[in-house]
């Protein structure tokens, strides 16, 4: 049982660095540099916060890095609950890792271009480069929430069978896995569904239930859950 509490709080350890270091690198650094509809504004943001827009990549690398060692660590503090099921959850979270590293490369052809003096004096043809190079990078992020979402089911399914990690975490994880869908669809084939309540509605599940059982892992680790009958 001691063993199986440390593993849990390691996987709640890193399931913490993923999400402060997602924060950062997917919502907080962006919102500071990137303004979709000014192109200017958003070169000279750059330019002007060079070492803001590299910490950025930095933040990115140690996100998916400890995504890694967070699925690892989940299949081995839960494999035992169902084998094929910790399977798929590993398959599916590690498939969006190279997709996310190749990704990032979108922010090195960025710093690339502002570098470039050839560019610099042509203005609006560097704009347009940098803009082009972060939309490239903004649909990679788009696909692989495809993959953030998959995984989320068989990983709910698993905290939900598990015994020892409480069962509506579980529901909302796997509620997750369709609100990411939802939101890859919508944005897709909807550009302001974004703007839409419906869209933070169907974010919710994935993120009451992802700091949930981040939180959950850390305080409580895997101890074994009383009153059984009142759980859903």
């Amino acid at each position: 049982m001691k063993s199986i509490n440390k593993t849990a709080r390691i996987a709640g350890v890193l399931y913490l660095i993923l999400v402060i270091f997602g924060i950062l690198n997917l919502l907080y650094i962006p919102s500071k540099l990137i303004v979709w509809d000014d192109a200017t504004q958003t070169l000279q943001n750059i330019i002007d916060s060079e070492m803001l827009f590299k910490l950025g990549v930095v933040c990115g690398v140690i996100t998916f890095l400890s995504f890694i060692a967070l699925v690892l660590v989940l299949y081995k503090l839960l494999y035992k609950v169902n084998k094929n099921h910790a399977i798929f959850m590993a398959v599916f979270a590690l498939v969006s890792v190279p997709i996310s590293f190749v990704n990032i490369l979108s922010k090195f052809s960025v710093l690339t271009l502002i570098k470039n003096t050839g560019l610099v004096d042509g203005g609006v043809e560097l704009e347009n480069e940098v803009m082009y190079q972060l939309h490239m990078y903004d649909n990679g992020v788009e696909l692989s929430q495809i993959f953030w979402g998959l995984w989320l089911l068989p990983f709910g399914y698993l905290v939900f069978k598990s015994g020892f990690l409480p069962k509506i975490l579980g529901i909302f994880l796997m509620l997750g896995c369709f609100g990411y869908l939802v939101t890859f669809f919508g944005n897709f084939l909807y550009p302001d569904f974004y703007k839409t309540t419906f869209a933070t509605i169907v974010g919710l599940p994935a993120s009451i239930g992802e700091l949930g059982i981040c939180l959950w892992l850390i305080i409580m680790g895997a101890r074994p859950l009383k009153f059984k009958k009142m759980q859903l």
